[in-house]
C-alpha cells in the first residue's frame, strides 16, 4: 500500500540519516476507503495525488513550526505492506488520514517529493495563513491552497542526498 509521509528538507535529512522515515503511531496519508467516498469520479491516480496533496499540506504545518527550515514542502512516497496502516481516530472517515502500525524504513521509500526552490515565498506565505485557515478564514485558505499551484517534483529514492543540504 502507497503511504504519503510529511517532512520538511532537515527531516529528510536526519531520515536518511538514520534509516527511520516514520515512527509506529506516527500520522500518514493513503488512498482510503472514505477518500473513494468522498472522490467518487476519482480513478487510482487522482486518488493518489489527492492523498500526496494532504501529506503535502501537513508539510505546511511542520513548516509552521519550524522557523529556520527551507520554505519547501516534502512528501516521502513508501510502499508498505497494508497490515502497517490503521484508520485513524482522529481524522474525519473521508480524509486521507491513516495512522502507521510500524515503522517506515528506507527499504520501504520509493521517492520523494519536493518543491523546487521557486515555490518558496508562496511556500512560506501558505505556512504563515494555515492557523488562520484552520479557523476558517476564507483568504488565508486561498493563500494555503496556493502553495498546490506549484506542482512538487518527484525524486527516485537514490536521488535523496542531492536533496540534502552538504
Amino acid at each position: 500500500m502507497r503511504v504519503y509521509l510529511s517532512c520538511t528538507l532537515p527531516l529528510l535529512a536526519h531520515a536518511h540519516r538514520t534509516g527511520r522515515y516514520a515512527e509506529a503511531g506516527a500520522v500518514a496519508h493513503a488512498v482510503t476507503p472514505g477518500l473513494r467516498e468522498w472522490y467518487t469520479e476519482g480513478g487510482t491516480e487522482e486518488l493518489e495525488y489527492a492523498a500526496l496533496l494532504d501529506a503535502a499540506e501537513g508539510s505546511l504545518r511542520l513548516l509552521a513550526a519550524e522557523h529556520d527550515t527551507p520554505r519547501r514542502r516534502v512528501v516521502v512516497a513508501a510502499e508498505v505492506p497494508a497490515s502497517m496502516v490503521q484508520p485513524s481516530p482522529t481524522e474525519p472517515e473521508y480524509s486521507s488520514g491513516v495512522v502507521l502500525a510500524a515503522p517506515v524504513e528506507a527499504r520501504h521509500v520509493v521517492s520523494v517529493h519536493v518543491d523546487d526552490e521557486q515555490a518558496e515565498a508562496d511556500v512560506a506565505a501558505a505556512a504563515a495563513a494555515l492557523p488562520a485557515a484552520a479557523r476558517g478564514d476564507d483568504d488565508a485558505r486561498f493563500v494555503v491552497d496556493g502553495a498546490d499551484a506549484h506542482d512538487l517534483l518527484w525524486y527516485d529514492v537514490t536521488e535523496v542526498p542531492a536533496l540534502l543540504p552538504p
